[in-house]
């Protein structure tokens, strides 16, 4: 087939390299000239891991092309796929500009039948409002060309992007036209030949189901975060009643780790558009806007932490951090947990060492250079000249650590371990004060 991809982002870059992985004919379209630019000598603007040579090799092949031209774009393929950014606006609400831009974008260019696929991440009722958007453009034109609006979410996790594409549990198609469905088929037949992973369902009810999925692994989260609290207060350790509830099968070990609260491109953003989706509706959705409540004070809990243990008194102090992206695997910041730490250190009047395998770059593109931040070649560097650690993100290389060495080379002997990566006895054994996530006994050192 050939397919056109609006958007070269996260979701738009990894969905053009797996289709054309499989033989399909893709050209994705951006209009950021240096992207695309970049893009066609195979660098990748987004950590992901697999990424880089799967879009090489199939640009390499002729089958993965890009563009900033969109009248080529749209001549290109039948199937054009919507994957631009829905950013939160001020209320919450998904911002559709994007959207609606390559809707009207495409009614402006199309001559022959187009399926327009939503594969952004939008609130119920895009898929007319992307229709109204194609019907004013050909009617701006003076012309009538046929063509549907289908909904295709992405269930991609950072990191792990390329696997779930790939070996996805199901993909889901919104659409009431048995001409999408065939093509729809067609698309992704490569991706269901052990199985047919395709489920069809009307649009709305597509729209919302990737709200709803993302909504669901957001408050378990949030509910485990819940729990580890009350382990603090009341001396119980959550990492024993995580392992407890998880042997449930009805509940699972999935999603039920403790931390330091979620961050990302997705669930802060799509747990806040659906509970706004809610009020315009005349329904106040009260557990989604707990989730959220619940996610915000957790990522507080770090500095209140680290605020207990230096008495309150953070002045001139310097902090290692290990790890700045909001999940290992990923240089994605967007509303990550360290953020939300650094900036009250250096409220507080401290300074940050920080070191994180991939988010670097990100880091100083979002902050600049600064007095009170020093981005260090590793970990060990990080840790050196510092008053204590903390850790935010769960990289593999900061799980296993030899505690007589921190406890050597931390001014304060303090750790505080917003992931459970360490065991406390261990830890506290070696005459370091601990502070974890729900580790009732980190309290009583």
């Amino acid at each position: 087939m050939k397919i056109t991809i609006f958007g070269t982002g996260y979701v738009g870059l990894v969905t053009g390299a797996c289709l054309a992985d499989v033989g399909h004919d893709v050209m994705c379209m951006d209009i950021d000239e240096e992207k695309i630019a970049r893009l066609r000598e195979g660098e990748i603007p987004i950590y992901e891991p697999g990424l880089e040579s799967l879009v090489k090799s199939n640009v390499a092949s002729g089958r993965l092309g890009f563009t900033t031209d969109p009248g080529e774009a749209v001549a290109f393929g039948t199937l054009q796929f919507i994957a631009v950014g829905t950013p939160p606006d001020e209320d919450g609400s998904a911002d559709l500009q994007y959207v609606l831009a390559v809707a009207d974008t495409i009614g402006s260019h199309m001559q022959d039948y187009k399926v327009v696929v939503d594969k952004s991440t939008v609130p119920v009722g895009t898929a007319d409002r992307v229709r109204d958007a194609v019907v004013d453009a050909l009617a701006a034109r003076g012309e009538s060309v046929e063509f549907d609006v289908c909904s295709n979410p992405e269930f991609l996790k950072e990191g792990a992007a390329i696997e779930d594409f790939t070996f996805g549990a199901r993909i889901i198609v919104g659409t009431d036209s048995e001409r999408v469905k065939e093509l729809m088929r067609e698309c992704y037949s490569p991706y269901s030949r052990l199985h047919d992973k395709l489920m069809f369902m009307d649009v709305r009810s597509a729209e919302l189901t990737k709200y709803a999925a993302n909504a669901m692994l957001a408050t378990k989260i949030s509910f485990m975060n819940e729990i580890a609290n009350l382990a603090e207060r009341l001396g119980a350790d959550v990492e024993q009643v995580r392992h407890g509830i998880g042997s449930d099968p009805r509940i699972g070990y999935q999603f039920i780790y403790p931390g330091c609260g979620y961050g990302g491109s997705c669930f802060p953003k799509d747990v806040q558009a659906l509970a706004r989706s809610a009020v315009e509706v005349d329904y106040q959705a009260e557990l989604l806007n707990a989730v959220e409540r619940v996610n915000q004070r957790q990522k507080k809990n770090l500095f209140t932490k680290l605020s207990q243990a230096f008495d309150g008194n953070l002045s001139g102090k310097t902090i290692a951090l290990w790890g700045l992206s909001f999940k290992p695997n990923t240089d994605d910041m967007r509303d990550a947990p360290s953020r939300t730490l650094m900036e009250a250190v250096w409220s507080a009047g401290g300074k940050v060492q920080a070191f994180d395998p991939q988010a670097m770059k990100e880091c100083r593109r979002i902050y600049g250079e600064r007095d009170d931040l020093a981005l260090v070649a590793d970990r060990i560097q990080a840790v050196k000249g510092a008053d204590a650690l903390v850790i935010c993100t769960e990289w593999k290389e900061f799980r296993s650590v030899d505690f007589g060495w921190l406890k050597a080379n931390l001014s304060m002997p303090v750790i505080i371990d917003g992931r459970n990566l360490y065991d406390p006895h261990a830890v506290k054994r070696a005459g370091l004060l601990y502070f974890g996530v729900g580790r009732g006994d980190s309290l009583r050192a």
